[in-house]
């Protein structure tokens, strides 16, 4: 590998996923292959998947492990619940609902998109009027981003569920956590949520590779008449091997499941909810260093504000691609670019994961130099003092130290 690869000291990872791993993490899974049949592997696997519904808040869903990425966890989602035809409403409001939606068109389902400028949240007013007009039932499910990292935009999945209630409809609530769950308040159960799916590589803090999907019962059900294809991502090859006590139908990665073991007492040993909350410091402290520097934030309401990523808007003299790159090249700070419709003029700072206030301000400082470099008038520390003048006075003790 060529040497400008390596910088001194560590690479200060802000891109919304992949996120740091955390040395526990990383010692859990410097390991090696073990025979996924003995006993030990099943044990393991059965506290994961126990465990992993606290992560859901559900007491009734059914988790899946599978070795994938987001991605594949949308497409298991999307075919073990709907047939080829099927009408569903998707919502387009960043490039990666428009990727779920070119997945879901690819699969050859009837998508009904309801699209957002960049920067909205879902338009539910769209909603309410295409479930009042469906008598009948012909839309089956809704898919929705519940936190879009391209714009930094998260939906309330509640008001969602109320609509589907008020309207007594019983389409399927599919739902992408992918850049949500174990950092933003997260009820499957309370709201109805029929699948929910995350991934490794964001707030759990994994290496990218394990797609985790959580099904209701409803979804169970509607899994047993979908006509879907589906081999690789099929519950009932899962189901089958569940009540058999083995629980993998074919070769999991042994090493990622040790990681999740960790990346999850981590969690729970801080209290998932005590997570949640340093996740919304961490947001409110960024927002707060996006205002000192009289820059916009482009999520375009309070109520839609991430608390895992925040994209910011940039002068129309400057390139965004130009602030992440010289950021990297000389500070050694891995910031997200703008994509697609944004490209060039926003930069995204992520704050989700293992993560702590100090780890931010460097961040933010580094933001601060890359600004200034790229001739952004900024006032150094404007940001930086903005934010620690919150966390200062948010930070509480940490859990385990008390």
């Amino acid at each position: 590998m060529a040497d400008y690869a390596y910088g001194p000291g560590r690479n200060h990872l802000f891109v919304p996923g992949p996120v740091n791993i955390p040395d526990q993490v990383i010692r859990a899974m410097n390991r090696q292959n073990e025979d996924y049949r003995s006993p030990a592997v099943p044990a393991l696997t059965k506290t994961l998947l126990e465990d992993v519904k606290q992560i859901f808040k559900t007491t009734t869903g059914t988790p899946f492990l599978f070795p994938t990425t987001g991605t594949g966890a949308w497409e298991s989602a999307l075919t073990n619940t709907l047939s080829p035809g099927d009408r569903i409403v998707s919502f387009l409001i960043g490039q990666f609902s428009l990727l779920w939606i070119d997945q879901q068109q690819r699969l050859n389902f009837k998508v009904d998109v309801v699209e957002s400028d960049w920067g909205q949240g879902a338009d539910l007013a769209a909603l309410d009027y295409k479930l009042r007009g469906d008598p009948s039932h012909t839309i089956k499910a809704i898919c929705i981003v519940h936190n879009e990292t391209a714009t930094g935009v998260t939906n309330d999945l509640s008001a969602v569920r109320k609509l589907l209630d008020k309207h007594r409809h019983p389409a399927l609530l599919l739902v992408d956590g992918v850049s949500s769950i174990c950092a933003v308040d997260f009820r499957m159960d309370e709201w109805g949520v029929d699948v929910a799916l995350t991934g490794s590589q964001k707030a759990l803090s994994l290496p990218t590779g394990l797609g985790i999907v959580c099904a209701s019962p409803k979804a169970l059900e509607a899994s047993k008449t979908a006509k879907s294809v589906r081999v690789f991502f099929d519950w009932a090859d899962y189901l089958k091997f569940y009540k058999m006590g083995t629980y993998w139908p074919y070769t999991p990665s042994i090493q990622l499941l040790y990681g999740l073991r960790a990346a999850l007492d981590l969690i729970f040993e801080e209290g998932l909810d005590n997570v949640i909350k340093r996740h919304t410091r961490l947001g409110t402290a960024t927002r707060l260093a996006v205002e000192a520097w009289g820059l916009k934030n482009c999520t375009q309401k309070e109520e839609w504000f991430s608390d895992t990523v925040t994209a910011v808007v940039v002068p129309s003299y400057i390139d965004s691609s130009e602030i992440v790159k010289h950021a990297w090249k000389r500070y050694n700070l891995s910031l997200g670019l703008g994509l697609n419709k944004v490209a060039g003029k926003v930069f995204r700072i992520g704050h989700l994961g293992h993560l702590n206030e100090l780890q931010l301000l460097g961040c933010l400082s580094g933001v601060e130099m890359v600004l200034k470099d790229v001739g952004y008038p900024v006032k150094l520390g404007s940001g930086v003092a903005a934010a620690a003048a919150y966390l200062s006075n948010s930070t509480p003790l940490i859990p385990s130290r008390i």
